[in-house]
């Protein structure tokens, strides 16, 4: 496909202007989607792989925004949170799937994407599994999808419901499917919220490794290889040199400001990848599991944290 002059011209002037903080976030993520279903998005592979790359370096940024302190107690408990809500979505996975007649590889992959980190659970997961371009493609536009409307419907929804900075940047991390829209709403919400979202969504992240592993037992007889999220550890790393050195508080000022910048850089390239092909492509049945266990999910776990029966 041949895209117009136009089209290239406004993705980089929207890169630049969320490179420059000219562009929030949320603009960012619409402006991605506007181009992406009016015009086309004229870089539609780069994109993918940039974005990719990109989110892991914002977040690993994000840690120097944090005290290591914070980030070990809040990923300690919401390692457990998140351990909780990862076997009810499984559970509910397993069973909507059969009854929607999902085929069994994309409710794997929808399921496994609800329940630890939408994409990457997905992108991990997939290769061991065997799963068809087409599985592949499903599994993601679902999710993505459903990253887009969280981004925009969860901060007025905790507003409505005056949830606390903590609670919200809790709520945010145990029911949103990507990182980037966890951070992306986290981010609109307050600062404590983003801290507090960043720590426990990662440490929810973390699950991509046992259900790799449970993957690899039940599909593939171990023969693939379980692909570490190694930002994480970076992430913590960066954590623990802004608590270690307070000095350099300049530098670490600077390093948190350039991950929420690569961030949104990051949402814009994102919004870009929600084709209209994208869109037909994912089906009604997929859609709904993956809407099904997101209602599930969001819906739990925000009565968990309104009503305090879990906090930070």
């Amino acid at each position: 496909m041949n895209y117009s002059l136009a089209a290239k011209f406004l993705f980089f002037a929207c890169v630049g202007a969320a490179a420059t903080g000219v562009l929030p976030a949320p603009a960012a993520l619409a402006a991605g989607l506007a181009l992406s279903l009016t015009l086309g998005n004229p870089y539609e592979k780069q994109s993918r792989k940039v974005a990719k790359t990109l989110l892991q370096a914002s977040v690993v940024a994000l840690g120097f925004g944090m005290n290591i302190g914070q980030v070990i107690h809040a990923g300690a408990t919401g390692f457990l949170y998140t351990a909780l809500g990862i076997g009810i979505t499984t559970t509910f996975g397993i069973m909507f799937g059969e009854l929607l007649r999902v085929d069994r590889g994309t409710s794997y992959l929808v399921t496994a994407g609800t329940a630890i980190c939408g994409g990457s659970a997905i992108a991990a997961v997939g290769p061991i599994i065997a799963a068809t371009e087409v599985q592949m493609a499903v599994s993601l536009g679902t999710v993505f999808i459903l990253n887009a409307i969280a981004l925009f419907l969860f901060p007025p929804i905790g507003h409505a419901l005056q949830l606390s900075q903590p609670q919200f940047g809790l709520w945010a991390a145990l029911a949103i499917h990507d990182t980037s829209s966890v951070v992306g709403a986290a981010e609109r919400f307050g600062p404590q919220a983003l801290a507090i979202a960043t720590t426990v969504k990662l440490a929810r992240a973390l699950w991509i490794v046992p259900i790799s592993l449970a993957a690899l037992l039940v599909e593939r007889e171990g023969k693939q290889k379980v692909q570490w999220p190694w930002f994480i550890l970076f992430f913590c790393i960066a954590a623990g040199a802004r608590t270690l050195f307070p000095g350099w508080s300049g530098v670490w000022a600077a390093g948190f400001k350039g991950g929420r910048l690569g961030l949104t850089v990051t949402l814009f390239l994102i919004g870009c990848g929600l084709s209209l092909k994208n869109l037909k492509i994912v089906g009604v049945r997929p859609l709904a599991l993956g809407v099904l266990l997101w209602v599930i999910s969001a819906s739990g776990s925000l009565a968990a944290v309104y009503y305090k029966w879990i906090a930070i």
